[in-house]
């Protein structure tokens, strides 16, 4: 069996592909199957090559094109690198004969899944936050089935409602192995104050960045500090704090890796992060409870949506699985109070955990997985 995998190349696509791809093995690894599957990756770049290869995954590289609904002079530019894109997909695809084509969106799946259409392949789309992606509701006629993670994503594909499946986003399972004495070691804790796990996406996040620097003595006065600031804005925030900050219970990082994140997930009272989907569901695997501050020009506004639907209030206080703080209202003193209101009341902090975990169901990667099983064209019985 042959199943090929495509999406837009970040690590909200990335990442969601390697756990799909990990769900797979338990099937693999049994004797009495004998059956051999191929894994192939079709798509942009960016995260997919450093960490794909290692999943025994098999990549090749495509031009891709941004769509907009608005001119800019870069349209023609991403017009020819969508004619390219689709020119390299009829050949790999032609190489490959993939029996399914699992797609996590993005513009750089456009023509692997255009592509796949036309040679008749089944094609199942993931979509990770609550509004859909302009990519997935054009790509929505192509596919078979489309599988979401917010019960609110369905009204975005229109008249393709019909191919829905509600299961959610699938988490890598590494991240569910973490140990907090482990993490103790691996960063230096040094007191027995609360953990606060500050991320900002894959990339970082510099207002929150910001906020963090603007409030960083007082938070250290309450609680222990892992702080990953993304690579783009490391060696300011480096500056800043070797200047001011001489705690041991400061802990800054340019980014982890899953290794390191899974003990970091493990060692965390509460998180603050971005409403990314695959953030958001990470959170909720682990039962963790935190502050979301959804970026205010994510596409359609996704993460604000993501967060809201995360959060399953109906007064948009955000009070429940997580608190919400709203971007264009949040100041240093907003967020140093409602650090410090969950920070010295372990027991909402508990429930907020426990909510959290209510939201991811743990056999989601799984169910996934047999859906891409389902859907391929030649289904051998050993599988």
């Amino acid at each position: 069996m042959r199943i090929l995998f495509t999406g837009g190349g970040s690590g909200g696509h990335i990442f969601p592909i390697i756990a799909v791809r990990q769900a797979f093995n338990a099937l693999i690894e049994l004797p009495e199957n004998g059956k051999k599957i191929n894994f192939y990756y079709l798509g942009p770049d960016k995260f997919a090559k450093e960490n794909l290869n290692k999943e025994r995954i098999e990549t090749r590289f495509i031009f891709s094109g941004k769509l907009r609904r608005y001119f800019s002079l870069k349209n023609p530019i991403d017009f020819i690198k969508l004619i390219l894109g689709i020119i390299q997909s009829f050949f790999y695809l032609f190489i490959w004969v993939p029996d399914v084509i699992f797609s996590k969106g993005g513009y750089g799946s456009i023509p692997v899944v255009f592509v796949g259409w036309i040679y008749r392949i089944p094609i199942i789309l993931h979509e990770s936050d609550s509004a859909p992606g302009l990519a997935n509701r054009f790509l929505a006629k192509f596919a078979k089935k489309i599988i979401l993670s917010f019960p609110l994503s369905k009204e975005g594909f229109g008249k393709h409602q019909n191919k829905t499946i509600l299961i959610g986003n699938p988490i890598r399972k590494e991240l569910l192995e973490g140990d907090t004495e482990k993490g103790r070691q691996i960063f230096k804790i040094s007191s027995n104050k609360p953990v606060l796990l500050v991320l900002g996406g894959s990339q970082g996040a510099q207002k929150i960045n910001e906020i963090v620097l603007n409030t960083l003595p007082r938070l250290l006065k309450i609680a222990e500090i892992i702080h990953i600031s993304g690579e783009f804005d490391y060696e300011n925030v480096s500056k800043e704090t070797k200047e001011t900050i001489q705690e041991p219970t400061y802990h800054l990082y340019r980014f982890l890796n899953a290794e390191e994140l899974k003990h970091a997930y493990a060692l965390a009272s509460l998180i603050i992060n971005r409403a990314g989907a695959g953030s958001i569901f990470e959170i909720a695997a682990l039962g963790k409870p935190s502050i979301l501050i959804p970026l205010p020009s994510s596409a359609a506004d996704h993460q604000r949506k993501n967060a809201y639907d995360f959060a399953n209030t109906n007064n948009q206080t955000g009070e429940g699985r997580a608190i919400i703080l709203e971007q264009g209202n949040l100041t240093p003193n907003i967020f140093l109070e409602e650090v410090s209101k969950l920070i010295n009341n372990p027991e909402k902090l508990k429930i907020m955990g426990q909510k959290a975990k209510e939201f991811y169901a743990m056999d989601t990667t799984q169910k996934i997985r047999d859906e891409i099983l389902k859907t391929a064209t030649r289904i051998d019985k050993k599988i």
